[in-house]
């Protein structure tokens, strides 16, 4: 199964990427900013692979731009404490 289609595994890579963006120094608010660009690119241009990742398209497909912020942030919340 590759790191798209699995759920555990895209939000180990995705914990992986928070990581080291704040081993690198980048503080919340940016780490926040960043999850919600890539959920605006992952809304646009990838096809969800998986019950779990096709849920978050809709949720982000009905939501305005701060519900799509909050989604962003309760995403990098969840997959930090997973």
């Amino acid at each position: 199964m590759g790191l798209m289609s699995d759920f555990d595994q895209w939000t180990s890579f995705l914990r992986d990427r928070i990581e080291q963006a704040e081993s690198a120094g980048m503080n919340q608010q940016t780490i926040r900013n960043v999850a919600h660009q890539i959920g605006d690119f992952l809304a646009q241009s990838v096809d969800p692979k998986n019950p779990e990742q096709r849920l978050l398209a809709d949720l982000w497909s009905v939501g305005n731009e701060q519900e799509q912020q909050a989604l962003a942030n309760m995403l990098v919340k969840y997959v930090k404490r997973h």
